[in-house]
């Protein structure tokens, strides 16, 4: 049998239950992948309280979406893979598990360079950022403003924008302010007098926004600065994001991705993993916990009580 972790009720991060499911089988174009390392989203924890909506529970509702590992089945119709190759999972449901069964689209090859927790921390953090800044057309010459540049898309954005020559500017506590110059960001502290302070390392301008951070004080410094409400985009206030006159990609939006936007989010990991290997790109790794530790990882995520990303080992 595998394991799994499962809730059937929204609620605290007390729902969340491990339980044995039967072992997946590969259907045609999927593999079946041992699972080694899960990532912990801020999305997860936001689907099991019910602050994202989600259709009604009708059965044991798997958990996580990002994950890495390695073959152990294949299905009918697949090819380019075989049993053993070390994969990363992207954006699959039921990566908090033992073993899944994703389709052969959904994995990526993961270089020996690479490890399986950094794996695991690619999906949603590393095609969020990257799918948000293609879409603002980030490149050289621009001067990108980051909300919460510390977390996982932050980070992950200051990396891209920086490879691709722009200026960067992350907001952040003070303690975080080393990991965001080791990126290539310059750090300012979000707080009152935020505009300000911004506008003071900036006195060419900020072209271009992000925000990870979802605050007010984020949305109205981004519209104080940025001349063009076009290129400011949120991933946290999808819902009222259009009351701002912003742009925003996922984050509860009611405008789903555009093909383009999709693939573009599914473009961002072969070529992260190939950066990370060639060292250069980073991934700040957090917590490892046992897998029957989802509930504690969920807490700490809720709580942000843990720098990097929290990986859960099955």
């Amino acid at each position: 049998m595998a394991r799994a972790i499962v809730y059937t009720e929204i609620g605290t991060p007390d729902v969340l239950h491990l339980i044995e499911i039967p072992e997946p089988a590969a259907g045609p174009g999927e593999v079946v992948v041992h699972i080694e390392s899960a990532g912990v989203n801020p999305l997860d924890a936001k689907l099991r309280r019910g602050a994202r909506p989600s259709p009604p529970i009708v059965e044991p509702r798997r958990v996580g979406f990002d994950g890495a590992g390695v073959v152990a089945g294949i299905g009918e119709g697949v090819t380019g893979f075989a049993i053993g190759d070390r994969v990363v999972i992207d954006n699959v449901l039921g990566t908090y598990a033992t073993a899944l069964a994703v389709p052969v689209s959904k994995v990526f090859r993961l270089s020996d360079g690479v490890t399986t927790a950094e794996g695991a921390a690619l999906g949603i953090p590393i095609g969020t950022a990257y799918q948000c800044l293609r879409s603002l057309g980030v490149s050289k010459g621009d001067t990108l403003l980051v909300h919460a540049g510390s977390g996982a898309v932050g980070q992950a954005a200051v990396q891209f924008a920086v490879l691709w020559g722009a200026k960067v500017i992350a907001t952040g506590s003070p303690e975080r302010f080393d990991q965001l110059r080791s990126l290539g960001a310059e750090p300012v502290a979000y707080g009152e007098g935020l505009t300000e302070r911004v506008r003071d390392l900036t006195p060419e301008g900020v072209t271009v926004a992000l925000d990870c951070a979802g605050t007010d004080e984020a949305i109205r410094t981004s519209l104080a600065l940025v001349e063009d409400s076009a290129r400011i985009a949120t991933i946290v206030r999808g819902p009222d994001a259009a009351d701002f006159g912003i742009r925003a990609f996922s984050g509860g939006s009611p405008v789903p991705l555009t093909e383009q936007e999709q693939a573009w989010r599914q473009e961002a990991i072969p070529l992260t993993i190939n950066l990370i290997e060639a060292g250069d790109f980073q991934v700040e790794l957090g917590p490892e916990l046992p897998l029957a530790d989802a509930a504690t990882a969920h807490e700490l995520i809720e709580r942000h009580a843990a720098n990097g990303k929290i990986i859960l080992v099955p």
